[in-house]
């Protein structure tokens, strides 16, 4: 359980190991911390890039320096686990600061909210901040994968069949497809699509979720394949891995998803979401 902080988020449990990306350690970790979603690193080069698409959008008073060096300061708060930070620090920012909002409560809902309507109402946000995004930055990936992550998770917490009743799993799908278009090297978004895949397939059979939804089992495990080759240091690959096979292979694949989550929670997390991915993953070891 989270250690709960006083008029705030919860924070990271107090056993947690501390994490520091001050000075150029941000800028010198940023390639393996983001090998998941493709995230640019924020320089004054990128902020200039972001101005300029967001327009009207874009923050107030603020030049590419001064942008770089908030945005770089949330980033840092996020890896270093100071989760409600990083959000006010990205809403702050309006559409240009979106990802690392909706990037820092996803993480935060999906492993330090214990109540359940809180973390819904949660994701359903991330959703939204990512929906203002996508008006404001729809060249930008991810724009369109916060939206995913946050529909996505929100479709796990009422169940995936509710979610395909109410047509959420094809603006998954849609987000996914968009974020990849966009970015083909975008890993988290193969991983993502994996789960798709796997998920529609276990819960209606291979037939339907093939001819009603395009699901298919081979590609689930194509897009895991994909993901793992991209980011194979990084824990949640791995989780999301062990997770798919039980989805797939039900009881039969017990022992691969056991060995898949047992590689999770062995892997050293280069910061504070890894830390939480290792721990879930560890969690989920018989």
């Amino acid at each position: 359980m989270a250690a709960k902080k006083k008029g705030g988020w919860a924070a990271l449990p107090a056993k947690a190991p501390r994490f520091d990306f001050g000075g150029e350690a941000l800028k010198k970790h940023w390639k393996a911390l983001h090998a998941g979603d493709a995230e640019p690193f924020p320089d004054a080069k990128r902020a200039a890039v972001l101005l300029k698409a967001a327009g009207k959008a874009a923050p107030k008073g603020l030049d590419a320096d001064a942008l770089a060096a908030a945005l770089q300061e949330g980033w840092r708060a996020f890896h270093e686990g100071r989760f409600e930070a990083a959000y006010e620090a990205g809403v702050a920012l309006g559409p240009v600061g979106a990802s690392l909002a909706t990037k820092a409560m996803g993480i935060h809902a999906a492993y330090l909210v214990d109540d359940d309507k809180e973390r819904l109402a949660r994701f359903e946000q991330v959703a939204a901040l990512a929906d203002a995004a996508i008006a404001a930055l729809p060249d930008e990936a991810n724009s369109h994968y916060r939206k995913a992550f946050g529909l996505g998770r929100y479709s796990q917490g009422i169940s995936i069949l509710s979610a395909l009743k109410q047509g959420l799993a094809g603006k998954v799908r849609e987000c996914l497809d968009r974020t990849l278009a966009l970015e083909p090297g975008h890993a988290e978004a193969r991983l993502a699509l994996a789960v798709y895949h796997a998920e529609i397939v276990s819960k209606v059979g291979a037939m339907i979720a093939g001819l009603t939804y395009g699901a298919k089992a081979s590609e689930a495990e194509k897009q895991l394949e994909a993901a793992l080759g991209r980011m194979p240091e990084a824990p949640v690959a791995w989780l999301e891995k062990g997770n798919v096979i039980l989805l797939l292979q039900g009881g039969k694949g017990e022992d691969a998803a056991a060995a898949a989550y047992e590689k999770a929670a062995s892997l050293k997390p280069r910061d504070a979401m890894e830390w939480l991915d290792a721990r879930h993953a560890a969690g989920l070891i018989e």
